[in-house]
């Protein structure tokens, strides 16, 4: 069994830009299994994929503690790093969501600017990179190099006019890297000149999100992208091909 300080050394190793790492989006101890299986090197856990698999909604609609037991069978499952997306951070204290992590054997995880326990409001950039700090500062105390990979939530919300929509990304961003953050997350499909935009002008690697069925993953290195993670897709291509599956027999 990897020890948990090699596994965050590992995952953030991956993280190349021009060479991106590709991180399935798992929500099970099957699902984990199934992309181990195929060879890849580690993995992302997503909160949506992870709600529907329990019968509950996205945006925080599980508890923290329902995550971690999740992660806990997946961990325990596959001995590969594991990042995990912990949404808004569910109201909850950097410390004590690190603190869950690391016990439940995680070594990453992904943090978005949108507060769902305050009704879906957006953090002000300073007040998410502060959050960014906090992870950071206590990721230092417990002594494991959790990977953090700070996410804004700008694109997808189509949050203020989208002439500078570029611009007030790449500056929440830049605060959430001066505070510590290793990966930074502009998530959304972007063109490709935006897409080369954001990996040239932002100081850490990128993460993109990549459409498993659908997207060339030769596509993503080019434009300087450092890791590709799928959000739900990767359940959704699934769940269709299972409709069909089924369909033959209705």
């Amino acid at each position: 069994m990897t020890s948990i300080n090699d596994k965050a050394t590992a995952l953030l190793a991956l993280h190349q830009p021009g060479n991106p790492v590709i991180l399935p989006t798992v929500w099970d101890a099957w699902s984990a299994n199934l992309a181990v299986a195929a060879g890849f090197a580690a993995l992302t856990v997503g909160s949506h994929p992870v709600s529907d698999s329990i019968g509950k909604p996205d945006n925080e609609g599980i508890t923290f503690d329902e995550l971690l037991h999740r992660i806990k069978q997946i961990t325990g499952a596959v001995d590969a790093p594991i990042s995990v997306d912990i949404e808004g951070g569910y109201g909850l204290e950097p410390a004590v969501l690190i603190d869950g992590l690391i016990d439940a054997g995680a070594v990453g995880l992904n943090i978005e600017d949108t507060v769902h326990s305050e009704g879906g409001r957006l953090r002000e950039a300073q007040e998410h990179a502060d959050f960014v700090g906090g992870l950071r500062q206590a990721a230092d105390a417990a002594g494991v190099h959790v990977v953090v990979n700070a996410r804004t939530d700008l694109f997808v919300k189509q949050v203020g006019d989208e002439s500078d929509r570029v611009d007030r990304a790449i500056a929440r961003l830049k605060l959430a890297a001066d505070a510590g953050a290793d990966v930074l997350y502009p998530v959304g499909r972007h063109d490709d000149a935006t897409q080369r935009r954001l990996t040239s002008e932002l100081p850490l690697p990128i993460n993109a999100i990549g459409i498993p069925d659908q997207d060339d993953p030769a596509s993503f290195g080019p434009l300087g992208v450092a890791r590709v993670s799928f959000g739900p897709f990767f359940q959704m291509a699934l769940a269709n091909r299972a409709n069909e599956i089924l369909g033959r027999w209705k």
